[in-house]
């Protein structure tokens, strides 16, 4: 059986992922940090936005980075879990908008 658990982010991995890559890892780095930094969307948006990504995306590691993140730029709690809960309702309506394939195939496979 595959192991599915991943390593904690440490300083080691992150020398050997720019070792191997140091362009590439370099121009990741500072497209990270452009993204996030103060512009037509403040921090704390950005950081809300990315929360709410992150929970679509299920990445416990973006999870736990975001949140961070979004407390630094002055997010509360309550907008937080708003943010979370906008994330949920976009996951759930796109399954909801997704019947509609669902749909259209019962009405082939029935002939109407």
């Amino acid at each position: 059986m595959t192991d599915i658990t991943m390593p904690k982010a440490s300083p080691e991995l992150g020398a050997k992922r720019h070792a191997l890559a140091p362009a590439i890892d370099d121009a990741f780095l500072a497209l990270s940090k452009a993204v996030f930094a103060e512009g037509a969307l403040d921090k704390r948006t950005k950081q809300l936005i990315a929360v709410a990504v992150a929970h679509v995306t299920q990445c416990p590691w973006c999870i736990e980075g975001h949140v961070r993140g979004a407390k630094r730029a002055g997010a509360s709690n309550e907008q937080i879990m708003e943010a979370i809960w906008v994330a949920a309702e976009m996951r759930a309506g796109a399954a909801y908008g997704h019947a509609n394939k669902a749909l259209a195939v019962l009405d082939e496979i029935d002939g109407a």
